[in-house]
């Protein structure tokens, strides 16, 4: 997710479209969360691990 969320933040910057750079900076932020706290052993959604 995180690196979903940064291609696209990319690509919203480089061409110019507001869209991707909203929905890029959104995933960016969601995938940063769920790492910390799966790095910290809390289970997300009821799993304790993301494949």
């Amino acid at each position: 997710m995180l690196i979903v969320g940064l291609v696209l933040l990319l690509l919203g910057i480089f061409l110019s479209i507001p869209v991707l750079y909203t929905i890029g900076a959104i995933l960016l932020v969601v995938g940063a969360v769920f790492w910390i706290l799966g790095s910290v052993g809390r289970p997300i959604g009821g799993r304790k691990y993301w494949y």
